[in-house]
């Protein structure tokens, strides 16, 4: 079995903003200047084959973090936002290691991550100050998966993102079986502690929400991401859900690497 979940379809071109369709629109400036990375192709052609029984993908292994002698794309590295105050981001914005995670709230991929990998992420690296993680909305599957990308946005006005992330991946779901239709995730935003429930359906239904989600599903199809979870480590990528020790290694040779370049060093 993959330890990531594909791409079934392209959203539908031209769907209007708010109407459960994620549109892909043209990129806007801001990423004009991206090129469509190598790095990343290479890492999906190479990652991308039928795992073993532990997850991995044909041919990796739990060493087979991203390497020191393959630098990062500067462009990737720009990806990084580190706003401070981001809802959907955990950790410091100055942290020397940036993790930027895509991922579909019904990708149960996704789902192993953030109950295996995320919690010892936390503990090992981002409450030390070493790693930031941010949150790239990349809804897949249709109409639930946009819904639910949309409620996560809101949960964040509230400054409820991680609390309602934690409650929709506790346990594995059903896909496009209703368990993130809006009554469920109205039902996951009281157990995550959303207060405002009028707010959070609005904001959920709002062509703003549309709009960030649109933002981050354009960044990811920019980069070629075509299956979730994907990730960048310092501009480094991972695909799928590996073990967490492949996670732990990418943080720790990312960290040397930008405590080399700050001692004036390279990465390479």
């Amino acid at each position: 079995m993959n330890a990531e979940s594909r791409l079934p379809a392209k959203p539908r071109a031209g769907a209007a903003p708010g109407s459960g369709a994620v549109s892909r629109r043209r990129l806007r400036p801001v990423l004009a200047g991206l090129v469509l990375v190598t790095a990343v192709v290479v890492a999906v052609v190479a990652l991308a084959g039928g795992g073993d029984s532990a997850g991995r993908p044909a041919g990796t292994s739990a060493s087979a973090a991203p390497s020191a002698a393959a630098p990062a794309d500067p462009s990737l590295l720009a990806l990084a936002r580190r706003e401070s105050g981001d809802p959907y981001a955990l950790g410091k914005p100055d942290a020397p290691v940036v993790l930027i995670e895509y991922s579909d709230f019904q990708c149960p991929f996704c789902g192993r991550f953030a109950r295996e990998s995320k919690p010892e992420l936390l503990r090992d690296y981002v409450e030390k100050g070493v790693l930031r993680i941010e949150w790239r909305h990349f809804p897949l599957f249709g109409a639930e998966s946009e819904q639910a990308a949309r409620a996560s946005w809101a949960a964040g006005r509230q400054g409820r993102f991680w609390q309602f992330h934690d409650t929709a991946y506790a346990h594995p779901r059903e896909r496009n079986k209703g368990d993130f239709a809006e009554k469920a995730l109205l039902t996951m935003a009281e157990e995550a502690g959303i207060e405002d429930l009028d707010r959070f359906r609005a904001d959920m239904n709002s062509s703003a929400a549309d709009a960030a989600v649109s933002r981050d599903v354009e960044e990811g199809y920019a980069l070629g991401v075509s299956s979730t979870p994907a990730f960048l480590v310092n501009g480094r990528p991972i695909l799928g859900a590996q073990p967490t020790d492949v996670f732990a290694e990418a943080v720790e040779v990312a960290e040397a690497a930008e405590g080399a370049r700050a001692q004036g060093g390279t990465d390479e």
